[in-house]
């Protein structure tokens, strides 16, 4: 996406004049076009952005326009249990990215986020369940109907009884929850519209909570979902491990003249970033060098920049679907950046601007994080 002025002040202004005449809130936003109307939403705080939402003439167009992961920050501010008005609208795209941001701890899945999630998409009803379960990973699915319900399918045995509590659909597949405190209604919700509407699906899941391996099922569920957030600019933890690569002392300070460091193409942000902080008062050597670089090169920096906080979000294991995860990682970004630009830019005699010019940010980053080993602690040797 290409950077946008901030619509933070009109978004101050319309919220300020709802408070006194929301009928002329509404028409000056209804002026607006829905890429302008979105875009606002995103720049107001989380706290109004529900209300600047009702005070559009269609949220319904509106919402699947905002990037995944404010979708996703946008309800976990209003509360899950009364974001169901949201999630009806959502696209499949959204769906997916809320849940792969929110439901996952590491590389680890979070049941309770889960439950949070798919009790919210029964709230918004049917048809949100329906394209729910069509767009996440079957993986997922039968992942998550194991850990609530055993499945039994009736072998048309007369001597075959279900167990008692047993629940069926169908008169052929038997769910019985684990726990007996479990609250199942939401999973049942989400059986009963795939029964009724993609029976096929509702089949499929059924039998892979009986016939498949639960060790399998989770390999290709990370999978999926690794791969999905890399097309965020999420990398593997793997990869994102890279940026705490110790440099030596004898090599922190290697410049290669030749490279160009911010030939960098724009990617498709998951947020709603309009800028970063960059400018000569700034308190970041960084954002200070920025203000020194051409208006090419201040646009590259702002993609390689934040594809850095990503790195760091990922590596440091912040939960990627809480709103204050991005502005953690952009700070100490920010802070360790600035300590190898410093390094370089002296031990060089050489301006701030050129070094953002000449080193990439990923090594001035782990030449920060090399400095400093006892707070930011090596993982590999060049």
């Amino acid at each position: 996406m290409a950077l946008q002025p901030s619509l933070l002040p009109e978004a101050r202004r319309i919220l300020a004049l709802a408070q006194t005449d929301k009928a002329a809130a509404e028409a000056q936003l209804a002026a607006l076009s829905l890429e302008a109307q979105a875009a606002m939403v995103c720049e107001a705080p989380l706290s109004v952005r529900a209300y600047l939402l009702e005070l559009t003439p269609v949220p319904e167009q509106v919402i699947p326009l905002l990037p995944e992961a404010e979708l996703c920050f946008t309800v976990k501010a209003v509360g899950l249990a009364d974001a169901s008005w949201i999630l009806e609208h959502a696209t499949p795209r959204q769906i997916v990215a809320g849940i792969d941001l929110d439901t996952w701890r590491g590389l680890d899945r979070d049941l309770v986020s889960m439950d949070q999630w798919i009790a919210a998409f029964a709230e918004a009803g049917e048809e949100t369940l329906v394209r729910t379960a069509q767009s996440l990973d079957a993986e997922l699915i039968v992942l998550y109907l194991r850990e609530h319900v055993e499945v039994m399918l009736d072998p048309k045995d007369e001597e075959w009884q279900a167990p008692d509590g047993a629940q069926t659909l169908d008169g052929q597949f038997y769910l019985l929850a684990k726990h007996p405190d479990d609250d199942i209604a939401p999973l049942m919700s989400m059986l009963d519209a795939l029964f009724r509407n993609d029976y096929w699906l509702y089949f499929r899941m059924l039998q892979g909570v009986i016939w498949e391996m639960p060790t399998e099922l989770d390999e290709w569920a990370l999978r999926w979902r690794t791969g999905r957030l890399e097309d965020m600019g999420f990398p593997s933890w793997d990869e994102a491990m890279r940026i705490y690569g110790f440099i030596r002392a004898d090599r922190r300070a290697d410049v290669d003249r030749e490279n160009d460091a911010l030939d960098i193409s724009e990617w498709a942000l998951p947020v709603a970033i309009s800028a970063l902080p960059t400018s000569r008062e700034s308190r970041h050597s960084v954002f200070r060098a920025v203000a020194d670089l051409e208006d090419r090169e201040r646009h590259a920096f702002f993609y390689a920049f934040v594809r850095i906080a990503n790195k760091i979000a990922v590596a440091d294991r912040m939960p990627l679907g809480e709103p204050e995860t991005l502005p953690s990682a952009i700070e100490k970004a920010a802070i360790v950046v600035s300590q190898g630009l410093e390094h370089i830019a002296t031990a060089n005699s050489i301006s701030s601007a050129n070094v953002l010019r000449w080193v990439s940010l990923e090594r001035l980053y782990r030449v920060g994080a090399s400095l400093n080993p006892e707070r930011l602690p090596p993982r590999s040797e060049d």
